[in-house]
């Protein structure tokens, strides 16, 4: 007998928010205002409640300001903010 297939875990899962951070979106939504958000939570995925908002996302030393758009939907917030400096090539003099 073949089994019927089920699909994969991730297409049932919800994505991950932050409870505060979705605390903080609806209440932003219930006022009807476009306002900033500052966290901490590079793990949470964005998702459409969050287009129109500016989040400033911690990298490790500050946090960075990221409007958020409609094609950057169900990408993580960390996607957008780079934890490293890459060193910039030195011209050398001879």
């Amino acid at each position: 007998k073949k089994q019927d297939k089920k699909p994969f875990p991730s297409v049932k899962r919800k994505p991950f928010v932050a409870n505060h951070l979705l605390n903080q979106i609806e209440k932003l939504n219930a006022k009807a205002q476009k306002d900033f958000l500052k966290t901490w939570s590079r793990a949470s995925t964005i998702i459409p409640s969050m287009v129109g908002y500016t989040i400033y996302i911690h990298n490790g030393r500050e946090h960075v300001p990221i409007p958020i758009t409609k094609y950057m939907v169900d990408y993580k917030l960390g996607d957008f903010v780079p934890t490293r400096i890459f060193p910039k090539p030195n011209s050398k003099k001879k």
